[in-house]
């Protein structure tokens, strides 16, 4: 996901968040996640400057909301970011990336996740850094000034260009560098020559080929280290002849040789800021696919899998009888857990010490016969994945890429969803797959669309930045592990621990839900899952082999599975393990024989030269050309928050040929917000053929200016053709105007359902300005409160009151789309006669609350709410001067939560729960406008924390 938008929803006007990544910032023995977000200012004079803004955030920073500025690191000269490497850590080709960030005053140390993104945030800040030519200007970076803590320190009167800024005031952070991490650390001459001789050939098969040939067919690239790409200045002072020579450089020389060849000191390094793929070698890489038979074969590595839903637990038991015992030694090692945290803070603020201790009690349990090296780790709240291979077999894993989709409330809470790695071992791309997804009996359906949303939202970014990204099912072999939570339906608890009991597991299994779910292809179309020969891992009594004897008592499931997908692969076996008792769950682990193609270099040798030898033929044909099979494409009566897809196909000619949607002159981006093309670039051999989809989909980003007609489902899109001529495609269509991104006192002057209205007067109404008190200047009067949110909130507070995890599950997709329409058309009956789930309307109400451009307690507001925080009598002073409309709606919303807190003992709600859930959604930060720290975001919930703990 790219967070930079929620970067750039905390800066100034004429601030621009290039690119984001996600790291860890590392003092002594701490550890603390970051997003580092490169920004670059225009100056007036026509200039440029950069610098590096450091965000603490909450889970995945999808909007301005969940981050905080933590410390601003202007982009001098004296500015360096090269890799380093802790002493005796193994290397491994797709590890976690070490950078150490260093200015006249800093030293940080950040670990960040290796792959094509990283790559891409590196070469960026490489290319912002400036220049050295004495005539350049220094940079002043007045532009930040806005930034500096006045409270605490001076006015900023001169820059030190070095420091970096502390927001909140007080020195720059200056930490040591962590034990054992040495500057610029290198491998010994021995080491590097050793690794490039064995990694050279699957290097070259992954970027580049011209060694092979001997020959100048790239005539403006060079291999270099492990094969790949950067510039020609670079090859002399790369050498690996050269590199114990490098080790006794200064800083000073290190860095002006980083910033010449724009790529850093390390092999790794080199991966990452490699430069962009040439049309040759993507056509070359294609046709070795095409081929990959005449020069592979096949190679079997054995695989462990595991799943644990651990209940929030930390461990208190040996983990060997799971992941090693009556086992071989595995090549490598595949360990999710769920629910690692249940904690309030874990859910909402993402951090959790039970990351660390899982991670510590896995790799003490690993086989004791073979010495592993951890591969990747990736965490959404509670659900992680750990992914570990031998250390003989480092050297052949590649372009290791990790995601995390979250399938909670409002489809970004992290709750429920999934996490996934993918990796190329050999010559075989494999991704597994960590999921947890929706619970109870009844929540089947949801269930299906969590497993559809990971499918569709898991996407990893390709080395070659020119390729659009992957899905799981691009890979060769998919490993789906987790807690699935499908239960045994149309059985009572008894019946089903009889036939436990009697081990009748067919019988038993013929009730199972995921079975069904399979059968009628509504998930894992296409995946196979081995003979459950296991008693149920779900539900135990912690501590014991016991079934559940609480007050719910919950009849034993199945709910911890294994699933997978792809060729050659046997599963050897598939067992739960009794032994474990921590939890309520028993871990699940299946061994499995993989196929694994591995190349036969000299076959390879001879297969490119065939490739390129062809190419070599056709390189002076004629100019691209394609023919679409459609270029008009109209999308009628669109709906809020409902996909809409049309579909068209790229038929190619005899030339090779890149294609991408480019920006018109004077946009920002290739297509109005609302519309996407997926894919939006690619590649294609002659006579191909590729179907691209186009996505419309209105939000509360896009809604409002499409209600007052501001906005209209009109674009025109150009698709480009690399060396070739521009094709226009014509988008049209229109939008029904909804209730959802409408404002509140547009609503309140709508008596009638907004689809009964005409477009002019939705338009009209939609425009009017907000007014502290109604003038009356209109015939109509207008109603205290929107009818829409009078109509959610009274299904809930007749059916909901007491509804277990309420605001916390996500609903069913068709339910909202149920209840949206229920809104616009006035149609309240047919809410209440068609059975409805009360999360559907809770999340609803939530998403509602979200799509208004003015929330509900006005931007104005903002800042003296925050000022009064924890006082409650100036807090009502505050609420006191809302205009009308937006007063009885916060006024209501408080009586309502009032009465859901009234029946805590059944909802398990709390005052701190609701104040995080509906504090961002009620006070929201101006657009804008800078964020502020975490502590001034809990200044907000305390806020209105204080409505929830108090009569009005």
């Amino acid at each position: 996901m790219d967070q930079s938008v929620a970067i750039q929803e905390t800066l100034a006007e004429g601030e621009y968040c290039i690119i984001a990544v996600q790291g860890v910032l590392c003092e002594g023995d701490s550890r603390q996640s970051r997003l580092l977000g490169l920004v670059r200012y225009r100056l007036e004079h026509g200039g440029q400057e950069h610098a590096l803004f450091l965000y603490t955030h909450r889970r995945m920073a999808i909007t301005g909301d969940d981050v905080s500025l933590d410390q601003i690191v202007p982009i001098s000269r004296d500015f360096t970011l090269e890799e380093v490497s802790p002493d005796g850590e193994l290397y491994i080709l797709g590890s976690d990336v070490t950078v150490q960030l260093d200015t006249a005053e800093l030293n940080l140390i950040f670990h960040l996740p290796f792959g094509s993104h990283t790559r891409m945030f590196l070469q960026e800040v490489a290319r912002a850094c400036p220049g050295f030519d004495p005539a350049t200007p220094e940079p002043e970076f007045q532009w930040l000034s806005r930034y500096r803590c006045t409270q605490q320190e001076p006015p900023l009167t001169c820059w030190n260009s070095a420091s970096g800024i502390r927001i909140g005031g007080g020195s720059s952070l200056v930490p040591t560098v962590p034990h054992g991490v040495r500057r610029n650390s290198q491998l010994c001459k021995l080491e590097y020559s050793a690794r490039v001789q064995f990694l050279l050939p699957l290097a070259l098969r992954a970027t580049h080929f011209e060694s092979y040939l001997g020959g100048s067919h790239f005539d403006d690239l060079r291999p270099h280290g492990k094969g790949l790409l950067v510039d020609q200045s670079s090859r002399a002072q790369d050498k690996p002849e050269n590199l114990l020579t490098r080790q006794t450089k200064s800083k000073s020389e290190i860095t002006d040789m980083v910033r010449s060849s724009t790529i850093t000191v390390s092999d790794k390094a080199h991966i990452l800021t490699m430069q962009k793929f040439g049309l040759r070698d993507t056509i070359v890489k294609s046709r070795l696919v095409q081929k990959e038979e005449d020069y592979t074969y096949i190679q079997n590595f054995r695989f462990f899998v595991g799943t644990y839903n651990v209940n929030g637990q930390s461990p208190k038991e040996c983990l060997q009888p799971w992941l090693s015992h009556g086992i071989q030694a595995p090549d490598v090692y595949c360990v999710g857990f769920q629910e690692l945290d249940l904690s309030k803070e874990a859910f909402f603020f993402h951090d959790t010490p039970k990351e660390e201790e899982w991670f510590k009690a896995v790799s003490e349990s690993l086989h004791p016969d073979a010495k592993y090296a951890k591969v990747k780790l990736i965490r959404l709240v509670g659900i992680m994945l750990l992914l570990y291979v031998k250390e003989e077999y480092a050297a052949h894993i590649s372009e290791v890429g990790a995601e995390t989709v979250g399938t909670g409330i409002m489809g970004r809470m992290g709750n429920k969803g999934g996490v996934a790695i993918r990796f190329q071992f050999h010559n075989t791309s494999i991704c597994v797959v960590n999921s947890h997804l929706a619970a109870h009996t009844e929540e089947y359906e949801r269930r299906n669309q969590d497993y559809k949303d990971i499918c569709s939202r898991m996407q990893f970014s390709q080395v070659d930045p020119s390729l659009p990204p992957l899905t799981i099912g691009k890979h060769d072999v998919i490993l789906w592990l987790g807690d699935l939570n499908y239960r045994i339906e149309e059985l009572d608890v008894e019946k089903v621990k009889k036939l436990i009991e009697e081990k009748d597991f067919q019988t038993l299994y013929a009730h199972d839900q995921l079975k069904t779910q399979v059968a009628t292809k509504a998930v894992f179309e296409g995946f196979t899952e081995g003979e459950l020969t296991f008693q149920p891992t779900y539900k135990y009594d912690t501590g014991s082999d016991e079934w559940d004897t609480s007050e719910k008592c919950r009849a034993p499931a199945w709910c911890d599975r294994i699933l997978w997908k792809g060729k050659n692969i046997t599963q050897l076996s598939y067992q739960s393990h009794m032994a474990l008792k921590t939890s309520d769950h028993k871990p699940v682990s299946s061994v499995f024989d993989i196929g694994v193609r591995v190349v036969k270099e000299e076959l390879y040798r001879k297969t490119l030269e065939e490739i390129v030898r062809s190419l070599d033929k056709m390189e002076n044909a004629n100019i691209p050309s394609v023919s679409l099979s459609k270029r008009e494409f109209c999308f009628q009566n669109v709906k809020y928050m409902q996909l809409r897809v049309e579909s068209f196909t790229i038929h190619n000619g005899q030339v090779p040929c890149q294609f991408e949607f480019i920006n018109k002159p004077d946009e920002v981006s290739y297509c109005k917000q609302w519309l996407s093309a997926n894919p939006s670039k690619g590649f294609l051999l002659p006579d191909a053929a590729m179907d691209i989809e186009l996505e419309l989909f209105v939000n509360k980003t896009t809604a409002t200016k499409l209600n007052s007609g501001e906005d209209k489902i009109e674009d025109i899109l150009v698709l480009h053709l690399d060396r070739g001529k521009d094709y226009f495609l014509s988008v049209s269509g229109n939008y029904l105007p909804s209730c959802f991104g409408t404002p509140i006192h547009t609503l309140c002057y709508m008596r009638d359902p907004i689809s009964d209205l005409s477009l002019e007067t939705v338009r009209e109404l939609t425009l009017m300005p907000l007014l502290i008190e109604d003038d009356g200047s209109h015939l109509e009067n207008p109603l205290k409160i929107p009818k829409e949110l009078w109509i959610m909130v009274d299904y809930l507070y007749q059916n909901a009151v007491q509804q277990e995890d309420l605001f916390q599950q996500p609903g069913l997709r068709l339910e909202f789309e149920h209840i949206r329409d229920c809104l616009d058309t006035g149609m309240i009956d047919t809410l209440s006669n068609r059975p409805t789930s009360n999360h559907s309307v809770a999340e609803a109400l939530l998403l509602f609350l979200e799509s208004l451009p003015e929330p509900v307690i006005c931007y104005s507001a903002y800042h003296n709410c925050l000022e009064c925080s924890g006082n409650y009598t100036a807090s009502k002073q505050v609420i006191s001067t809302l205009p009308t409309f937006h007063r009885n709606v916060f006024q209501y919303l408080m009586a309502f939560l009032q009465e859901l807190l009234k029946n805590s003992a059944q909802n398990h709600l709390d005052e701190n729960i609701l104040a995080s859930i509906f504090g961002s959604l009620l006070l929201r930060k101006p657009a804008g406008h800078q964020k502020l720290e975490m502590v001034e975001k809990k200044k907000a919930q305390e806020f209105i924390h204080q409505f929830l703990c108090n009569s009005p």
